[in-house]
């Protein structure tokens, strides 16, 4: 703690927003440069999002000198560049435990502290989650503000653009537009920059003012001078911004400023409380800013993997691989992302076939959409998403893709629990949301062999389908037992003569493996069935079904929420038309009952979800 004390002299004073707001202004350019070395101190050790939150340092610090968190509000987009936040609402020891289970999340959450109004992991929510604030303010007679932190890629979000339709004017609401990465405006000369200054000024304001009130006591002379000089600044300030667009949509507009310069976020901030109505400020930050790696390359600090772990080809690396291969000799074959491109191993791609790729930005419903239409106009799609954003698109998948049994293929990446994202990002629901679609075909592979044949297969059909696969990369241990065989087909290992057979797919079959070594060395036979292929159930029940009859008892153990799982499905197959042989065989599922697993500290995420290898003993035992 000393230490500490003598490496942050300022940071560690500040415990609260109140200690923050008790410190001399003089100080604020050293308590940015000590967050920023905490930052990259701390990161670099438990792994987490860097680049972003070092370029939001002294806008968050001056939001805290100008407001008053937490009955003033601040909602983080996403929520990944609330690190600094964190530090100045108490929550500076607990970075040790950032990402882990049970520790600090690495996004704002409610329920971590009431300086997290709103909890995020997706983006393009803040906007209509400060308007839902304000307006609640507003009929509540409350006067504090809201304040949104959104950067420019959010924009490629259509909430966003839905949110700023029902934006009013009389509304203690100010959203921060941070342009960090793309550009979604020109760049401005010295004139513009100096009238931008102008605008966030007190006496500008005081002196707008009060030639409203003069004007307006001229009775009928006075309002259409007004109204032409109104008109008169409208032109100026289109032909130095490019757009009024934010205005038109009722937000009082302010800026660019410096976003890295803290005098003049500060004064921008405090113009637009002074302002007291709905308005943004439009700030340009550098990423990374303060640590040269990061500056050099955000995209690579945007997140980093903790303290000693190994980068390894992943499975998203090698779908995008596959996918190129494919696309060489047919051309129907195209790639979409929702401006995930790298994540999902798409780039590629986008370098090898630029006609036939498509990034359509932060987009999901959009993508799918989309790619339906790609689909019916004789293109075979193949869309990049993670399991979790894929979750927004659930009414499209529905009603554009499987409703018309168009040929578009998922690439569901990230599809297991999230160690460090926690709940906003665990890929746990996909199988429940497709297992209640018509028409899907989901594949499960755990080796590239299966994954290529999972993707050679699916460019084969023309209706719906699907792969999912976890982070990571294949492991050694389901080659060893399963081999490398790309069939798709239910593999066994070799316990023939058990009485208990276990069936599994995913990231999560590492714990019924380990479950049976363990059994064996207390004498128990326990066998694991593994499947690549999940839907459509019909098929993968006649695949299983003599592979596991004759057994005394099956359970399923899946990385899954319960509700329309692989095993509740399965067995009421079997019961249906398997009822002498497999449909009369006791059966357990062990699958996520609460989809809102947030980790406890000291355990894994697999015994938090009651799947893990201990679970599975106990099942087995009758415990």
């Amino acid at each position: 703690m000393s230490e500490n004390k003598n490496k942050y002299p300022i940071l560690t004073k500040i415990n609260s927003p109140a200690d923050l707001k008790a410190l001399p202004e003089s100080v604020m350019p050293e308590l940015c440069f000590e967050i920023r070395r905490f930052l990259v101190e701390n990161v670099r050790v438990t792994g987490g999002h860097l680049a972003s939150n070092l370029g939001v340092v002294e806008l968050t610090v001056a939001m805290h000198r100008v407001f008053s968190s937490p009955s003033d509000r601040f909602i983080f987009d996403v929520g990944h560049q609330s690190y600094v936040h964190k530090l100045l609402t108490g929550r500076r020891e607990e970075f040790s435990t950032l990402r882990t289970p049970g520790g600090m999340s690495g996004f704002t959450k409610r329920s971590e502290s009431e300086h997290d109004p709103f909890g995020a992991g997706h983006s393009s929510t803040s906007l209509s989650a400060a308007l839902g604030f304000s307006m609640a303010d507003r009929i509540g007679g409350r006067e504090n503000f809201t304040v949104a932190v959104l950067g420019d890629g959010a924009f490629t979000g259509g909430m966003v653009h839905e949110a700023l339709n029902n934006c009013e004017r009389d509304l203690r609401m100010i959203v921060v537009l941070n342009e960090n990465e793309m550009s979604i405006s020109r760049n401005i000369g010295g004139f513009a920059k100096h009238m931008a200054n102008l605008r966030a000024s007190s006496p500008y304001h005081q002196a707008k003012a009060r030639t409203q009130r003069f004007l307006r006591s001229l009775g009928g002379v006075g309002k259409p001078i007004y109204s032409a000089i109104r008109q008169t600044k409208q032109f100026v300030k289109n032909s130095l911004y490019s757009s009024n667009y934010f205005e038109e949509m009722g937000l009082f507009y302010l800026g660019p400023c410096d976003g890295n310069d803290y005098e003049s976020v500060r004064d921008h901030l405090i113009a637009a409380k002074e302002k007291g109505e709905s308005s943004i400020i439009h700030i340009k930050t550098k990423k990374g800013k303060g640590y040269k790696p990061a500056e050099a390359e955000p995209n690579k600090y945007h997140g980093i993997l903790p303290k000693g772990s190994v980068e390894s080809v992943n499975f998203s690396c090698k779908a995008g691989e596959y996918l190129c291969a494919l696309a060489e000799s047919d051309r129907s074959i195209c790639a979409v992302t929702a401006a995930m491109a790298e994540s999902t191993g798409l780039s590629p791609f986008r370098e090898k076939y630029p006609e036939r790729f498509f990034d359509v930005g932060i987009a999901e419903e959009h993508a799918l959409t989309f790619s339906a239409a790609l689909s019916a106009g004789g293109m075979h799609p193949f869309f990049a998403v993670y399991s979790s954003f894929l979750q927004r698109g659930y009414d499209n998948i529905i009603h554009d893709i499987a409703l018309q049994g168009l040929g578009v293929t998922l690439l569901i990446d990230r599809a297991a629990l999230a160690a460090g994202d926690g709940p906003t990002h665990h890929g746990i629901y996909d199988v429940h949301l497709l297992g209640s679609v018509e028409n899907f075909t989901l594949y499960a592979p755990l080796t590239f062999a299966s994954l290529r044949e999972a993707i050679e297969r699916c460019a084969r059909l023309d209706s719906p389908s699907a792969i999912r696969y976890p982070n990571g990369t294949e492991s050694a241990a389901f080659i060893e037992t399963f081999g490398e065989d790309a069939a798709l087909s239910p593999h066994t290992t070799s316990e023939q003569d058990a009485e208990c057979v276990l069936v599994t797919y995913g990231k999560v079959s590492a714990e019924a493996l380990a479950a049976r070594d363990m059994l064996r060395e207390e004498g128990i036979s326990l066998r694991v069935v593994l499947l690549e292929q999940l839907m459509p159930y019909s098929e993968v029940a006649a695949a299983l079904e003599p592979v596991i009859c004759g057994a005394h008892r099956i359970i399923y153990l899946e990385e899954a929420v319960r509700a329309a799982s692989v095993g509740m499905m399965l067995t009421d197959v079997f019961r249906r038309d398997y009822k002498q042989t497999v449909g009369a065989i006791p059966t357990d599922v062990l699958s996520i009952r609460d989809g809102f697993v947030s980790g406890e500290r000291g355990r894994s995420y697999y015994e938090s979800a009651g799947i893990s290898r201990y679970d599975v003993i106990r099942t087995v035992k009758g415990e």
